[in-house]
This record gives C-alpha cells, structure tokens and sequence, in this order.
C-alpha cells in the first residue's frame, strides 16, 4: 500500500489558504498534530483524513459546543427540581405510527451476543475468535484515551478490516484472527468517544485562527469511517456505530447529520451508516422514540446501558434528597421497578419501529481457579438472559468469551432459528414518567462494606485507567469506566446528604477520608503504579464540594 507522506504541523499550517475580507483575514480551518507519532502513525494520520476531520469539525464543532452547553442547563433546572419527563413537543412524533427506523444492516441481522472490549491488538483478536455475532469495538468507557490506544486503536481496526490483523506478544507468542468453528467473525460496531471528551493530541484551528482540542467523537468517528467505510461494504457489512452519553433527540440530530455528510463526502450512498444508540442516560430514556425518528434512516437499533444509566440518575439528583438515595451498588438489580420499566419502554419502543433491542452487559470473568464461584456466576448470568431474552430483547452484551454459550443458551431457546423477535411490540407495555423516576422502590441499605467497595473498586479502576487500560479485571469482573462513575457517585451524594449506614454510621467527608486512606493503605502496590495520582483523582471527584460531570474529563486532561 501506498500511503501518502504525513504532514507535520508546519506543512498544514503551510498549506493553508488565507482569505482577506477587507476587514480581517481568515485561513482555511486545518487540524494540527501536537501528540507524538509512533510505529506507523502516518498511516491513520494521512494527510487527506486530516482533512476530512478538520470539514467535520468545520461544520459540526460549534453545533457540539452549543450541545454540551444545553446539558449544563437541564442539569441545573434538574437540581432545581424540575423533573424530566416525556416532551409535549414532539408528541405527534410518538403518534405518529408511519415511521420507521431503518433496522438491520448487512451483518447485523443477527445480534444475539455481542462481546464487547477494547481495541488493543490481544483483546481484540479474542473477541474476534469468540463465536459472537458482533464485536463492540470499544474506543470508549473500555479504553483509556491515551494518545496510544486511541492511534494504535485505529490501527487495529484497520488491520482488520483488512484481513491483515496479528500480534506477537512480548513473550514471543503468536495470536491470529481465526473466527470461530466455522471460521466466521463478528461484524464490527465501533463505538466512539462521547460529546464530552476531547482530544489533546490533535488542535482544530479554525477559520480565525482560534485553536481548540479536537472532538474525541469526531475523531474516533472521523478516522475510523475515512478509512475504512467503502473496504466494510465491499466486505459485506459496513460503517456500524454505538453512539454513547447521548442525552436528547437533538444530539441523535447531530449524529444524523454528520453521518449524511460523510456519507456525501466519500461518494456511500445515503443510509449506509448504521448506528445503535445507547440509552444510558435518564434524559434519553425519555426521549427514545425521538432519538430514533431523528436517527431513522440509519438507525439500528437501541442498547439498555444499564451501568451508566444508574450512574446518569445519581447524577442529575444527587441533590434531591432521600427520594433519590440508591442503597448499595450490589442492590440495584435488573429487576427493580425502576429498571424494568426503562427496559420494557425500550424494548417496546424499539419495536414498534423495526428497530433492534439490545439488552445489557454481563460483566463477569470465569475463574479457573475457583469452579464454584464460576458456576454461581454462570447461573445469575443464564438468569439475566433469559429475563432479556423472554422480555423481547433481540441481543445482550458480554464482556468475556467464556460467558458466550451461556448467554447465546438463553437467546436460542427464546429466538429458535429467527434472527430476533421484532414481531413481538409490546402493546401491552405503558411506562409513566413516574415509574421512570421511581428510585424509592428499589429499597435497600447503604452499609460500610458498600463504602468499602466503592472506595476500593473506584480506586482500582482509575489506576488501571491511568496506567492506559481501561477494561479493568477486578474480583472476577471486568470493569469499564462506568464502574468507577458509579462508585464515586454514589460517595459523593451519600455525603452530601448525611447519609446513614446500616450499622448507624453517619457518612461525612472525614468519615469516608479515614475508610479510603484505610483502602489506599492496604493495596497491593507494584513498581510504577498509579495509585497516588488515582488517590488525587478521587479525591478530586468524590470528596469535593464540586461534582465533576464526568470523571474522565478532568482525569484526561490532567494525567494521560
């Protein structure tokens, strides 16, 4: 292959045109490169994607701005008590029954598992051999941004679609992208970085000369689609992608247009891009029909993000007081009011329009070591399927192979030889805003050992993430950004509102300040870890006045 030279700052900024209109001049909006370039960089970075990013962010960049600014709006009419609810303004589109999403592509017919992991050469070509119907590549909560894993990301996705991908591991072992028995592998969904998260390593300068980070959604998307998207069609699928962290129908507008855009720019036809929304947050929840009527001539389907979900609601009421305490993490189930209404509206909802109902993640690793706590795993895993399964979902998400004949047990014996169950509707299901918003019900206590947990699970995982990795095995689960939100969350509302344990422990900031010096205390500490820095990074999120929106922002910004 052929690639073309990569051009350095200097020679974009070279290459700009500059326009003088007589008042003040403008240049021709560019992206410069500020992050280090490493083994074969020069063949994601081409100077032509650059281009195509910088158009991205030329047209869509400030939409995102105003956006991100909305969000910060309706969270602070949220914590002024005003609760979302079902939007007035866009009822004729919820009864409007002629629309319809436009459903499967070419390899995402069948979505009955799904295993999900991150872009790194290894995890990927795991997931590759696993047997499962589509892979979720994972350049968000499962990978750490680094400049590294975001670029060599790219490159493996690249490889792969392709037919080139391999690794050798630095014990000199060899791993080769096989498929399963019969040699097949998952169709591919990239999911990219949400509107939240920038991209350092990458500078948009604008048409005044204004330099800002890059999109991390633009980029991950930009590149991935550039060079890949006409290579996946003539390999019989296509440009497939989990959109993250949406919080209304008007950010799925935007996805709509970016996406009708590109499709113009390369010369793909209209519709071929296919996005899964995921709902994983309780402003969506409200807004499902909307997001896949605004989404409808590329839309797939919608997945249940059930662990940034909850996270969402402790978020947006973690001033409201006791009517929105969650009791400790273990306790909210799938099958608490709360959570069977989201789920049932949004199988429903899916169905109704010809889209695919995605259910949610099983997060646990088998242990060889331990047989009987594999099996207790593999029984409430099979559990969980068959609710999805039974309830109408059309696939369910994994973290681990292992965990795929179980989970894939549950969907055949619910979906036979059909590739899903969008004939079942769901007329029977009717979801009120009230049952949405029903956290009360779940019940429950907050004790000292789920203290315990959130400390210590919060420290763990933002160590691993600052180390680089952001699928993180902790006690037999593997965990992902959305682990460590929940975790410092729930801290930070429990302190803020006094809350009380179950043994009679008023939680305070000196309370909790003693339990986490006791946890950072006793972990296992190896050469060149990151648990100071990942001390300071929950400090910063969980025991300040302030509550960061997302963790993962100021971490980003400060430490990878």
């Amino acid at each position: 292959m052929n690639t073309p030279p990569l051009a350095t700052s200097d020679q974009v900024q070279a290459a700009s045109l500059t326009t003088n209109t007589g008042s003040f001049a403008t240049i021709e909006p560019h992206l410069e490169i500020t992050g280090d370039l490493g083994p074969r960089y020069e063949e994601i970075l081409t100077p032509e994607a650059l281009v195509f990013l910088a158009e991205l962010h030329d047209r869509f960049a400030g939409t995102r701005q105003d956006l991100l600014a909305t969000r910060l709006r309706k969270r602070v009419d949220a914590s002024n008590g005003r609760d979302p609810g079902f939007l007035t303004e866009t009822a004729h589109i919820r009864r409007d029954l002629t629309w319809t999403a436009a459903g499967a592509g070419p390899g995402l017919v069948d979505r009955r598992v799904e295993i999900t992991g991150p872009t790194d050469r290894k995890m990927a070509i795991n997931a590759l051999n696993s047997g499962a119907k589509v892979w979720l590549a994972d350049q968000e909560d499962a990978t750490s941004p680094t400049w590294a894993n975001v670029v060599e990301g790219q490159l493996t996705l690249f490889d792969q679609v392709r037919g080139q991908l391999s690794f050798t591991s630095p014990e000199g072992k060899q791993y080769a992208v096989t498929g399963d028995a019969t040699g097949a592998t998952p169709t591919i969904v990239m999911r990219p970085r949400g509107w939240q998260l920038v991209e350092k390593n990458l500078t948009f300068v604008d048409r005044a000369n204004r330099r800002t980070n890059a999109s991390g959604s633009l980029v991950d998307f930009g590149l991935y689609f550039f060079h890949n998207a006409q290579h996946l069609i003539e390999g019989g699928s296509g440009p497939y992608f989990y959109l993250p962290k949406l919080e209304s129908h008007v950010e799925a507008r935007l996805w709509d247009d970016i996406f009708s855009h590109s499709e113009d720019r390369l010369g793909i036809e209209y519709g071929t891009i296919r996005a899964t929304v995921l709902i994983e947050t309780i402003q969506a929840a409200f807004e499902m029909e909307e997001i896949l009527y605004e989404l409808r001539d590329h839309c797939a389907g919608l997945n249940a993000g059930r662990w940034d979900y909850i996270f969402s609601i402790i978020k947006t009421f973690r001033t409201r007081g006791s009517r929105f305490v969650f009791p400790d993490r273990k306790q909210i189930t799938m099958t608490v009011p709360f959570m069977r209404a989201y789920t049932e509206l949004l199988v429903s909802t899916c169905h109704r329009r010809g889209a695919y109902a995605v259910g949610g993640m099983s997060a646990f690793i088998p242990n060889r070591r331990d047989p009987e706590v594999t099996r207790r795993a593999l029984e409430a895993v099979a559990a969980d399927k068959k609710r999805e399964a039974t309830d109408g979902f059309d696939g369910t998400w994994v973290a681990h192979p292992g965990l795929i004949p179980t989970a894939q047990a549950e969907f055949d014996r619910v979906l036979g030889d059909q590739p899903n169950q969008l004939h079942r509707t769901r007329a029977e299901v009717s979801v009120t805003a009230a049952q949405l918003l029903d956290v009360e019900s779940v019940g429950g206590q907050i004790t000292e050992a789920g203290v315990h947990d959130n400390l210590t699970i919060g420290l763990r995982y933002i160590e691993s993430w600052l180390r680089g990795v952001g699928a993180a095995a902790i006690d037999n689960l593997m965990e992902d950004a959305a682990t460590a939100e929940i975790s410092r969350s729930q801290i930070w509302q429990w302190i803020h509102l006094g809350s009380i344990t179950a043994e009679g422990i008023r939680i305070d900031g000196t309370w909790v300040e003693e339990q986490l010096v006791d946890v950072y205390e006793a972990l296992e500490r190896t050469p060149g870890d990151r648990f100071d820095d990942a001390l300071e990074v929950f400090r910063a999120c969980a025991l300040e006045p302030e509550f960061p929106t997302f963790l993962t922002v100021g971490a980003y910004a400060r430490y990878l």
